[in-house]
């Protein structure tokens, strides 16, 4: 068993104290088995873009890590899958479309990759329902000004759908991670709805200006803050004070089950931020609740 109800009691304390019907996780990962296990097998060899050891605290079967989430008060999550080579994307959709009908409390979700296929299997992926993206530039080693996903793009700043953007350097920086090709996204769609993964991790600054400076670009807190990421990626104690001006662009992730750490830490390193209870009260529910129009108790 992956968890104890202990650790199930201190989870729901956290939202509980804070008067919430639960939590919003906009940044977990359900895979096809197949690709789920290559993913630990490469944590598991700590693999170039991991750079590090890296035990998965919550590896279990699907429906284990499901009923964790469960148990532990979350109220919606997302399946975020993402291809590292042509060809994968829309089959990775068809088992996330079938995913999300099978567990109502997952955000659907969908992928694409820079291919000549992509506009069309992004648009049938709006048109299914899809309420979130993945993209991963670091393990899918592309830029996202790629021309291929011009039509992408164009789709996605129309229908306003979210997309959880992997584009900081972090753990290990790739051919084209970093702000500036976001920077470069953002000036030809500026009304693109991105979320930035991990904070933008290690370049937080100037992707917390991008989050200030236009309307739809939020950032996510997967492992930012925690003890884990503190040791090579620290965020800076002078940029802390801008967080409450962001109270509303700041949306709660967890990377669950990728984690090498208690879900709880990740909780408790965000309340542990000075914060008031209104910041978190829209961290860790009310801004998910109102970009993904989950309903509000």
């Amino acid at each position: 068993m992956p968890f104890s109800s202990h650790e199930a009691d201190r989870v729901r304390a956290v939202w509980q104290d804070l008067d919430l019907p639960g939590i919003v996780d906009v940044h977990t990962h359900f895979m096809p088995r197949p690709v789920m296990d290559k993913v630990w097998a490469y944590f598991d060899s700590a693999g170039p873009l991991v750079g590090r050891e890296w035990p998965i605290t919550y590896r279990a079967d699907e429906d284990v890590r499901v009923s964790t989430l469960r148990d532990f008060g979350i109220r919606a999550y997302s399946s975020l899958v993402y291809p590292h080579k042509p060809d994968m994307a829309e089959w990775l959709n068809g088992w996330a479309n079938d995913f999300a009908a099978h567990h109502e409390d997952c955000l659907h979700t969908a992928t694409f990759y820079p291919e000549e296929s992509a506009t069309a299997y992004v648009s049938r992926a709006i048109q299914a329902g899809t309420r979130v993206f993945k993209s991963h530039i670091q393990v899918g080693d592309y830029s996202p000004t790629d021309s291929l996903l011009d039509g992408v793009w164009s789709q996605i700043a129309d229908t306003q759908v979210p997309v959880i953007i992997h584009c900081g350097s972090g753990p290990a920086p790739g051919n084209h991670t970093g702000p500036e090709p976001i920077r470069a996204l953002l000036h030809r769609f500026p009304s693109l709805p991105l979320i930035i993964a991990h904070m933008g991790m290690p370049e937080y600054e100037p992707f917390l200006d991008f989050a200030l400076e236009y309307p739809n670009v939020h950032l996510d807190t997967t492992m930012a803050f925690t003890d884990f990421a503190e040791e090579n990626a620290p965020f800076p104690a002078d940029l802390r004070s801008r967080l409450a001006d962001a109270g509303d662009k700041i949306l709660f992730g967890s990377d669950f089950p990728n984690i090498p750490y208690g879900y709880t830490h990740a909780l408790e390193v965000i309340t542990g931020l000075g914060m008031d209870d209104d910041w978190l009260r829209n961290v860790f529910y009310r801004n998910g609740a109102r970009l993904f129009a989950i309903e509000q108790h």
